[in-house]
């Protein structure tokens, strides 16, 4: 396919949109948390009733990726009007339609969050819950069919690309992302362009791009929701990335435990491949790039990037030290490029719109958007995409609408098991990268789980521990051995057996692991328990035994003391 083909392509499917016969169009969550409540029996109820009363070449139904409110699933939406129906089940589907496509007016008892909702919102965009965020990476996930690759094209897909292979170089490229200020998602917060650019510089006769999809954090969904909502986003960014470091191959690294989006990335692959988007010469151009998808096993350690490289190479992953980098030496000791899967799903909005509309969002150091997985005792958990630099305060009370049952903010844990905690005295801290640091905390992938005052600050740090510990590789001492004394040392303070010895011991402990160990679940593992000394310490007092007793030993009787 040329790009010639391609426009013409493009242009016959918005030409079918805009000639729609469908005067209704629906669309189903079919994301894997609305499919775990039971979503694809709601499709094919609703696909049973418009058919059963002739409405079926008036009405379009389509199963969409995740829309956001993941606790009020199964989700519908209707468009255009953008009514959001929540909780649906296939007892109440012949009411909607009835009442939204029939009687053209919505069930409002059935609407999104109208069981707390004073008045619910028939245009759900209207909703504080949306009306806060600013969707770049999420844009079209509830909007589209992530199956069918006509469904990306109509919605702009692979114009960035298009736009890279004939208009622009590679230093171009690699230009735009520098500008745009974009950095890595996946939790270091490593400047793209910086990153492409050093790849970029390698002369050699193969280079590899890696999407890192191994989303292992507790509590965290973001990849796997946009893998499973719109994979040809991430699939175009795969391949300008290609094309801007000189790469011919890619490997997508999925966790097994999402079937889904592996699923939806490898058909979004062949369809690619069918089209002429991925393999030789894409475009007419003298551009080749093929990607596969590799499936992870489990092991938190892989979303370290050199266990990920030994992983894909069919070692055991574990990994290595640094220097060198994967950008000098990486996969098969070749240069390599390894972003997560919502680094990749911000390129083609950058290419398409610039790096200066890029920068201009968010902080002057954190620029663009952050996903985040809101949950927790807040009353509306999801997914969701904000500017960064958008208050803590913002997230839990607008969008998030408050604690539940009314409880007390207590703490906000980011960044997964190599986060923190932030207390309610900064809840008005601004989410990006320096201002969480200073907190003690990280930005990381972006889980970010809300607390009340019924949260023990001891045993949330204990819990993360225990994660961290088991999760370890074993491959080096400080991580190994560090991670299970401190587990210990954490669980004889739960159990009120500790002294202040104890303690300090812990402490320092904590602070030889973060040194010391070979790669980031080390030397991050100490960080829950850090954060929340500093800003819970008399929860860790309390427990404490107040003076040390000395072992009491039983005297035989017929002993003289």
């Amino acid at each position: 396919m040329n790009r010639q083909d391609l426009k013409t392509i493009i242009y016959a499917e918005k030409a079918k949109v805009e000639n729609n016969k469908y005067k209704h169009k629906i669309g189903v969550c079919c994301g894997a948390g609305c499919i775990s409540s039971g979503s694809e029996e709601v499709l094919k109820k609703l696909q049973e009733e418009v058919t059963t009363r002739g409405l079926d070449h008036d009405v379009e139904i389509i199963p969409t990726g995740c829309m956001g409110p993941c606790n009020q699933g199964p989700l519908m939406k209707y468009l255009p009007d953008h009514t959001i129906y929540q909780k649906v089940d296939c007892s109440n589907i012949a009411a909607i339609v009835q009442s939204q496509i029939i009687d053209k007016k919505p069930i409002e008892h059935l609407l999104l969050f109208a069981d707390t909702r004073e008045k619910p919102f028939r245009d759900a965009r209207e909703d504080p819950f949306f009306k806060s965020q600013l969707k770049i990476v999420l844009r079209n996930c509830g909007q589209l069919n992530p199956e069918r690759i006509e469904d990306f094209l109509v919605h702009d897909g692979y114009q960035a690309l298009d736009k890279t292979l004939c208009e622009m170089s590679p230093e171009d490229v690699i230009a735009e992302i520098k500008h745009s200020r974009l950095r890595g998602r996946g939790g270091a917060g490593y400047p793209t362009g910086l990153k492409w650019e050093t790849v970029y510089k390698y002369v050699n006769d193969q280079k590899y791009v890696i999407c890192n999809g191994d989303e292992g954090d507790p509590g965290a969904f973001m990849d796997r929701s946009v893998l499973e909502g719109n994979p040809h986003r991430v699939l175009e960014g795969m391949a300008i990335a290609g094309y801007a470091i000189g790469a011919t191959k890619g490997y997508a690294y999925i966790r097994g435990e999402y079937p889904l989006a592996i699923k939806r990335f490898e058909t979004a692959i062949k369809q690619a491949r069918k089209m002429g988007l991925l393999g030789t010469d894409i475009l007419g151009s003298n551009f080749s790039f093929d990607v596969e998808v590799r499936i992870g096993a489990g092991a938190f350690v892989c979303g370290e990037e050199t266990a990920l490289i030994a992983s894909i190479e069919g070692k055991r992953g574990t990994p290595r030290p640094r220097p060198p980098f994967p950008a000098e030496f990486g996969l098969w000791g070749k240069p390599t490029l390894i972003n997560n899967v919502e680094t990749f799903a911000s390129i083609s909005p950058i290419i398409i719109n610039g790096g200066e509309w890029y920068s201009e969002i968010g902080t002057p150091k954190s620029a663009g958007t952050k996903v985040f997985a809101l949950a927790g005792k807040i009353n509306y958990s999801g997914l969701i995409e904000v500017p960064m630099g958008t208050s803590l305060r913002e997230i839990v009370f607008d969008i998030g609408g408050g604690m539940q049952g009314g409880g007390e903010f207590k703490a906000a844990q980011t960044g997964g098991p190599s986060g923190g905690c932030i207390p309610a005295g900064h809840l008005d801290v601004k989410m990006d990268y320096e201002a969480l640091t200073n907190l003690g905390s990280i930005m990381g992938s972006g889980g970010l789980i809300i607390m009340d005052q019924t949260s023990d600050m001891v045993d949330v740090a204990r819990f993360f521990m225990e994660f961290c510990m088991d999760e370890s590789c074993g491959k080096c001492l400080p991580c190994r051995v560090g991670t299970k004394m401190m587990c210990d040392l954490l669980q004889k303070i739960c159990d009120n057996r500790a002294t202040q010895i104890d303690l300090d011991r812990l402490e320092e402990l904590a602070i030889y692991v973060k040194e010391t160990s070979l790669c980031g679940l080390g030397g991050s593992a100490p960080n829950p328990l850090l954060s929340t000394l500093r800003h819970f310490r008399n929860e860790y007092q309390n427990r404490l035994i107040r003076h040390e007793q000395k072992d009491q030993i039983e005297v035989p009787s017929n002993i003289q003391v």
